[in-house]
């Protein structure tokens, strides 16, 4: 006779399987990818560590669906703020933000999903990552051109070159910010306060896309720099 799982054991499966990933995605907020490690995961989740190959082959597998997961968290935000009411500069100025604050916020995390070197099928989810963001910042630009909003431009081309500059412009505030290990405000060169880094990471964006009604707030000067 064939073993059947019964419900019950179905359901503890499940749970322990959710347990090893929130484990393991708490792990990788504080650690990054590189800083997890299956037996750090396993401890976390109150399991042991060959408990956790049960449920994933090998650490690449378990890390690429806490990408997934994270990713798909983050990209929802992005698409709220990109499909809610409102003028298409308004919300590109939206969506820059929210993904401009939340990196800030969750510095270790960000720099994992943008930046760290990671394996190649992780590697290959930051792409997909990437592309999700691509699609949803080209349908608003596209709306806007056809609106008479945005200056006439590919969007596909602009929408890939606004998710880039985004990681380009994080990756170096959150780098020094993970070193440092300070909830301060991160201070480059000009002693720019968290806030301003968002107010000109967005500027740049929309002017890059052709938005001119900037607001002010947004459109704030870089502070003069320090006399020496």
């Amino acid at each position: 006779m064939a073993y059947r799982e019964t419900p019950k054991i179905a359901a503890r499966k499940q749970y322990i399987r959710e347990k090893i990933l929130r484990s393991a995605a708490e792990l990788t907020a504080e650690l990054g990818f590189s800083g997890t490690s299956v037996s750090a995961i396993a401890a976390r989740a109150g399991v042991a560590t060959g408990s956790v190959y049960r449920y994933f082959p090998n650490k690449s597998a378990l890390c690429t669906e806490v990408f997934r997961a994270a990713t798909t968290k983050e990209v929802e935000q992005v698409r709220l703020a990109l499909e809610a009411p409102g003028n298409v500069s308004g919300r590109l100025q939206a969506a820059v933000s929210t993904f401009a604050d939340r990196a800030l916020r969750s510095r270790r995390l960000a720099y994992s999903l943008i930046a760290e070197p990671v394996d190649p099928q992780l590697d290959q989810e930051r792409l997909n990552y990437r592309e999700h963001y691509t699609n949803l910042f080209a349908t608003t630009i596209q709306e806007g051109v056809e609106s008479g909003d945005l200056c006439p431009q590919n969007p596909r081309v602009s929408g890939a070159a606004l998710v880039g500059a985004l990681a380009e412009a994080l990756i170096g505030p959150l780098a020094t910010l993970i070193k440092e290990h300070t909830s301060e405000a991160f201070s480059s060169e000009h002693h720019c306060s968290e806030q301003q880094m968002i107010n000109e990471i967005t500027a740049f964006c929309l002017r890059a896309v052709g938005v001119t009604n900037i607001p002010p707030q947004t459109a704030a000067n870089v502070p003069p720099q320090a006399k020496v």
